[in-house]
């Protein structure tokens, strides 16, 4: 992710100039002043409407693809956890939904990797969006680097412009507390950004993977106070895997098959060019799923159909009884990260070597994650293997996804990969009945 001078997320639609994209201001008052902290509307929020407003928000919430998790798409029950460790989860899944509702001092989400703490942060920060309200979703090791960023002579933001951004936001959503680096540099950053919510007594959102008794003192004690903060404890089982199920049992992507794939769609913007270029990428994806060779790459905006035909190309195969893996580019290098700071590097290395040699893989949203070296390191390492090893792949990207050179050469060599541009608009969305107002640009595909 990059910023903007204005402090809000890099995107096509310009930020508010006075308030980044976020909706509010803070007045310029000194301590002791009964509007110091106050959040009042921007003048921006006047002049939008709901439909501009909720997409606004969306870009200044910094959820991306977790966009698509909701209280709805929460798994009901697993077999890994305890009937203890489902009424933990229960209780926490409550107290987000209330804290959703209205927003009031500090939740703390902990528990082991795989114990569906990130979904329930990203589903609470949705719908405080869906609501009408400002949240900022940040990864805290991503937040860390960004800030690092802002530090060179050269960088676009200022440091002290992002930093405030951050400290100051209405709702703040802290996602993997304690996966950061522990240097006195990243440990006395945060420290300064949970003090400063603390003493002013900020909404906010954590998730932490380790106890907090393993957290740094400074922040032990204030995530644990109890006149402000929540704490609830999230249990996985024991050594659960790194990964947390197929993908293709989400209620969502369940329902995404070739039956299902509507390539004569209805709408004032959608015309017979598009109707055919729709088709087109739907005989395509037919065919590379009945025989697979080398890369398929589905670019589109989103919106535009290309998860829906991945996931029935993985779909077919499961089907069909023949081996598949169908991964979600986030929350794939999630995984690895939460692998490597809960000290299971042995079990994210292997689960990276089985997602790199898969005999067929599908990887959805690439380009649509944290962009820092650690990511882009591992995602070349993954793409270069199965373009060496010609693996047959299907990869969604979006065409305004700006991607590194060396990604760009293996993505669109058509000795290895076959492109299929679909350059449909999001068509799932115009006349569609039923639909709340607002809800338009949602789509993660």
């Amino acid at each position: 992710m990059s910023w903007r001078e204005d402090g809000a997320p890099t995107d096509e639609a310009p930020a508010c100039e006075y308030c980044g994209g976020a909706g509010y201001v803070r007045r310029d008052v000194p301590l002791g002043h009964p509007d110091f902290g106050r959040a009042a509307p921007c003048v921006c929020v006047l002049r939008e409407g709901i439909a501009e407003r909720h997409a606004r928000l969306l870009r200044y919430s910094n959820l991306g693809a977790l966009s698509r998790y909701t209280f709805g798409t929460l798994t009901p029950r697993r077999r890994d956890r305890s009937a203890a460790g489902e009424e933990h989860y229960e209780l926490a899944v409550r107290a987000a939904r209330r804290y959703a509702e209205q927003p009031s001092g500090w939740l703390v989400l902990s528990g082991a990797s795989g114990s569906g703490k990130t979904h329930l942060a990203a589903a609470l920060a949705n719908a405080v969006v869906d609501a009408g309200r400002p949240a900022l979703f940040m990864v805290v090791p991503d937040l860390l680097d960004h800030l690092r960023t802002t530090y060179a002579p050269d960088s676009d933001l200022p440091y002290d412009r992002l930093f405030d951004q951050v400290r100051n936001a209405e709702l703040l959503v802290l996602d993997d507390l304690g996966a950061q680096s522990s240097t006195p540099w990243a440990e006395e950053k945060l420290y300064q950004i949970v003090s400063h919510r603390f003493n002013l007594a900020l909404p906010t959102v954590f998730t932490v993977s380790r106890p907090l008794e393993e957290l740094d003192e400074r922040l032990r004690s204030r995530l644990s106070d109890g006149s402000l903060s929540q704490v609830y404890v999230l249990d996985a089982a024991a050594g659960a895997a790194v990964e947390q199920g197929d993908p293709l049992d989400l209620p969502l992507l369940r329902e995404m098959t070739f039956a299902a794939f509507n390539y004569r769609p209805t709408g004032p913007d959608l015309t017979d060019a598009i109707a055919r270029k729709l088709e087109h990428a739907y005989g395509q994806a037919r065919d590379f799923a009945a025989q697979p060779d080398g890369w398929l790459v589905l670019e589109g905006e989103t919106g535009s159909g290309k998860t829906h035909l991945a996931a029935a190309i993985a779909h077919q195969r499961r089907s069909a009884g023949l081996p598949y893996l169908f991964v979600i580019v986030p929350d794939f290098l999630d995984a690895l990260r939460a692998a490597a700071a809960g000290g299971a590097s042995r079990t994210g290395a292997d689960y990276f070597e089985r997602v790199t040699r898969n005999p067929f893989l599908v990887l959805d949203d690439l380009g649509v994650h944290s962009d820092t070296p650690w990511a882009q390191e591992k995602l070349f390492q993954l793409l270069n293997y199965r373009y060496n090893a010609k693996l047959p792949t299907v990869i969604t990207i979006r065409p305004s996804d700006e991607i590194p050179v060396t990604w760009f050469s293996r993505l669109y060599d058509d000795k290895v990969s076959a492109v299929v541009k679909i350059g449909a608009p999001d068509y799932r969305q115009p006349d569609r009945p039923g639909m709340p107002p607002g809800r338009r640009g949602r789509a993660t595909h």
